[in-house]
C-alpha cells in the first residue's frame, strides 16, 4: 500500500526524518553497506516484518549480498529465537527468489558438530578476552552459548567478527530488556574495534525504525560500557 496515498502527511514527515535528516546528520553518517546491515538487523531485533520487507531490496542494492542478508537473519536465532526469526526468513527468501537468486546459496560453515565448541569457545575469548575460555564450563547453558551461539553462527562465513558483533548489539538493542548483555556486547563492539562513536552512528541511524525509549536506553548501555 502507498502510504502517500492513504497517509500523505505521515509519509512526508517520515520520509523527510529518515531518509534525509538522519542519513545526513553532520558527523553520524554511516557508509551504505553498514547503515542497511544495522537497519536489518534492528527490524529483525524489533519485529518489525513488513518494514524488513520494504528495506531489504533496497540494502541488496546498496552492498549487501544475499549471502550477508541470510547471515544476519541466521544469527538473530540465538538473539530473538526461532519464533521470531523465521518470519525473516521465510521473507528473505521470498525476496530473493524474486529477484532470481537460486537457493540454497553457498555454505557458509566453518565448524562441524565435532569441533563447534573448540571453535565456538575461541571466537568468545578474540571477542571478550581469555577469561572466555574456561565460562563455558560454568554450566550447560553457558557450554551450549559457547557451541550453537558463537560455533555455530559467529564461525560462520559472510560477515566477520565484528560486523557479527555489531548485529547482535543492534538485536539486543531493539528488542529491548536485555540491557545487562546489552551492556556486555557494547563492551564486545569497543574490543573488536567498534568503537563508542561509531556505535553512536548506528543507534542514530536506527532511531526511526525502532523509536526513541530504545535508542535512549542503547546510548545507556554504551555509556556504561566505556565507563567499565
Amino acid at each position: 500500500m502507498d502510504l502517500y496515498i492513504t497517509d500523505p502527511e505521515f509519509a512526508e514527515r517520515f520520509e523527510h526524518f529518515a531518509f534525509n535528516e538522519v542519513i545526513n546528520e553532520e558527523n553520524q553518517q554511516l557508509d551504505e553497506k553498514t547503515r542497511y546491515t544495522v537497519i536489518l538487523a534492528a527490524l529483525i531485533g524489533c519485529g518489525g516484518v513488513e518494514a524488513y520487507r520494504e528495506i531489504l531490496p533496497s540494502a541488496l542494492e546498496n552492498g549487501i549480498t544475499p549471502i550477508a542478508a541470510k547471515e544476519v537473519v541466521y544469527q538473530a536465532t540465538d538473539y530473538l529465537g526461532y519464533g521470531r526469526m523465521l518470519p525473516f526468513l521465510n521473507v528473505t527468501n521470498e525476496i530473493l527468489i524474486g529477484r532470481g537468486v537460486k537457493l540454497p546459496l553457498d555454505g557458509q560453515a566453518t565448524t562441524t558438530l565435532d569441533d563447534r565448541l573448540e571453535k565456538g569457545i575461541k571466537a568468545q575469548a578474540e571477542i571478550f578476552g581469555e577469561h572466555m575460555k574456561e565460562a563455558w564450563k560454568t554450566s550447560h547453558i553457558s557450554r551450549w552459548l559457547a557451541a550453537n551461539c558463537f560455533g555455530d553462527y559467529y564461525t560462520r562465513n559472510g560477515l566477520n567478527l565484528a560486523e557479527r558483533e555489531l548485529i547482535t548489539f543492534c538485536f539486543l538493542m531493539a528488542q529491548g530488556g536485555c540491557e545487562p548483555q546489552l551492556i556486555a556486547h557494547a563492551k564486545g563492539n569497543i574490543n573488536m574495534g567498534n568503537d563508542k562513536d561509531f556505535l553512536m552512528k548506528v543507534v542514530s541511524q536506527c532511531l526511526p525504525y525502532i523509536g526513541y525509549p530504545r535508542i535512549l536506553n542503547a546510548i545507556s548501555c554504551i555509556n556504561k560500557a566505556v565507563e567499565q
